[in-house]
């Protein structure tokens, strides 16, 4: 796959881009894997989907590695909450909902 920089065709940023939303797909993938084994570990806790301190930590994390990357972190800060929001709905569909906690 060619760099950005040395794109000099539409084609060329077309195909760097396709490839990399299938790398992103896949990643994504993986990450819902990990909040299904949440939703399992959760149940054996009696922990709800929802813990509004994690939520903040991962959006933070996202936050700084946004910045140290060169990525207006706002727009990475939307783009998590939205993936948090499906997250939690997932967990919820096996958990149920309930009152959410503050810690893990």
């Amino acid at each position: 796959m060619k760099r950005p920089e040395d794109c000099e065709t539409m084609p060329e940023v077309r195909a760097g881009i396709d490839r990399l939303d299938v790398a992103l797909v896949r990643l994504l993938v993986q990450r819902a894997g990990y909040i299904d084994a949440a939703a399992r570990v959760k149940a054996r806790a009696g922990l709800p989907a929802l813990i509004v301190d994690r939520v903040e930590q991962v959006v933070q994390n996202v936050r700084q590695t946004s910045m140290a990357e060169g990525l207006d972190p706002d727009l990475a800060e939307a783009l998590w909450r939205q993936l948090i929001d499906w997250s939690i709905a997932r967990e919820e569909a096996v958990l149920g909902k309930s009152d959410t906690a503050k810690g893990e």
